[in-house]
C-alpha cells in the first residue's frame, strides 16, 4: 500500500497582515519573536521547507532599544569586497540615519541563508515611525509578550 504525504502552502492572498509597535522593545527579542510568524512557526501546518509565514509591519522602528551600555558600544560592520572597504558604524548613528537596517539585519540573522530565508524577509515591512502604507491590508495589532527596555 503506497501512501503519499501531501504538504500544502500557503497562497499569498490566505496570509495574514500583522502590525508590531517597536517603541522600547529590545532588538533580539522583538526579532525572534517576528522570525517566528514571518516563518510560520505559530501555525499548526509549520514545515521547515515551506514558505507559510504571515507579513508582519514594524512601526516606530526609530524608537527601538538595546539593554545595557550595548547602544554605545555595538557597531555593525560591513566590507565592500575591496581591500581596506571594511566600514563601521555604531549602533546610535545608523539608529538616526537607517532605524530600518537595525531590525532588518537583527531578523535576517535568524533565517536560514537560503531562497526561502530571502522570499521570508520580503513578507517584513520596517517603517521609522508610526505611520505606514499598508492600511488596506487591514493588519491585526499583535503584542508580543517582550519586557521593555529598563534604563
Amino acid at each position: 500500500m503506497n501512501v503519499k504525504t501531501t504538504f500544502e502552502g500557503v497562497a499569498p492572498e490566505d496570509r495574514a497582515w500583522y502590525i508590531v509597535d517597536a517603541t522600547e522593545l529590545p532588538v533580539g527579542r522583538l526579532a525572534s519573536e517576528i522570525v517566528k510568524i514571518l516563518r510560520g512557526k505559530n501555525k499548526p501546518q509549520f514545515a521547515p521547507h515551506l514558505d507559510v509565514g504571515d507579513h508582519v509591519i514594524v512601526i516606530n522602528a526609530s524608537k527601538v532599544e538595546l539593554s545595557g551600555d550595548k547602544a554605545n558600544k555595538k557597531i555593525y560592520y560591513s566590507h565592500s569586497g575591496y581591500p581596506g572597504g571594511l566600514k563601521e558604524e555604531k549602533f546610535s548613528s545608523l539608529r538616526d540615519k537607517k532605524p530600518e537596517k537595525i531590525i532588518e539585519k537583527a531578523v535576517w540573522g535568524m533565517l536560514p541563508k537560503n531562497r526561502l530565508g530571502r522570499a521570508t524577509l520580503k513578507k517584513l515591512h520596517i517603517f521609522s515611525d508610526a505611520e505606514h502604507v499598508h492600511e488596506s491590508q487591514n493588519p491585526e495589532k499583535i503584542n508580543l509578550d517582550i519586557q521593555k527596555v529598563r534604563r
